[in-house]
């Protein structure tokens, strides 16, 4: 009778263990969702290093001769990708006039640009060690209001948008952004729960904002999103050859909308 027992209890263990080590179905791999020959990307997103257009931005002075040396060497790490074309945040229109810049950068890589931003520091450096021979720009401009809120009288949702405000409010105390090491600045840029808040205050609580009937805040977020797209449908416009490299060097909403 022990020893029956004995045996139960030890398929029964046995039967746990099997349990455990089988795959939840929702991590199941049951759809190929890439193609087999998918181009690989190494995607980042930077903080604005100069003057930007952008309502908010980070203080940043890409003049200081440390700054300019932690961004080298970050430009040494990732230039290990080994990526054959960089893209970054500019119109597509002004790829010659870029490509120009670059071949003048690469003819004096210590040439001191009047007013450098992260395409000049850092893309060009990652271009240049990594031996790419292309930038291509893929931004499409397109103004949204992102901060409807204050603006949409009578809204249905009368707390939800001020209360996530309060909410980044105190996450930036916890995480600030001034004053702090190039590095820290760089991976706070890149973390998932970071740019998950960028993509929420730009565009989805906007659609928290409306009064009856209406959609003012989701036609805002519309707007975002279409902007998004138009950079997807231009970065699909780049003749690639087959398996090449990319490095998209950008802009934080851009990032997690990827």
């Amino acid at each position: 009778m022990k020893n029956k027992l004995h045996i139960t209890a030890l398929i029964f263990l046995l039967t746990l263990a099997s349990c455990s080590k089988k795959i939840i179905y929702s991590q199941k791999k049951i759809y190929q969702n890439k193609f087999e020959d998918a181009v690989p990307v190494l995607n980042i997103a930077t903080f604005h290093m100069g003057e930007t257009s952008d309502a908010n931005s980070t203080a940043f002075d890409e003049k200081d001769s440390k700054n300019q040396k932690d961004i080298r060497d970050l430009a040494r790490k990732l230039a290990a990708f080994s990526p054959t074309i960089i893209i970054i945040e500019d119109r597509p229109k002004n790829d010659s006039t870029r490509k120009a810049d670059y071949m003048n950068y690469l003819k004096n890589p210590k040439k001191r640009f009047k007013d450098p931003d992260e395409r000049e520091l850092l893309a060009y450096e990652v271009a240049r060690l990594s031996r790419a021979e292309k930038i291509y720009g893929i931004d499409f401009k397109e103004g949204y209001d992102y901060q409807i809120g204050g603006k949409v009288k009578h809204t249905m949702d009368k707390s939800t948008n001020n209360r996530y405000w309060k909410l980044i409010e105190e996450n930036e105390k916890k995480n600030p952004e001034e004053g702090i090491p190039f590095y820290d600045l760089f991976k706070l840029n890149n973390h998932p729960q970071y740019l998950e808040s960028m993509i929420n205050i730009n565009a989805d609580m906007l659609t928290y904002i409306s009064s009856k009937g209406k959609s003012e805040g989701a036609d805002e977020a519309a707007k975002f999103y279409h902007r998004n797209l138009v950079i997807f449908s231009n970065l699909n416009q780049i003749p690639l050859e087959k398996r090449p490299d990319i490095y998209p060097d950008g802009w934080n909403t851009y990032r997690i909308f990827q």
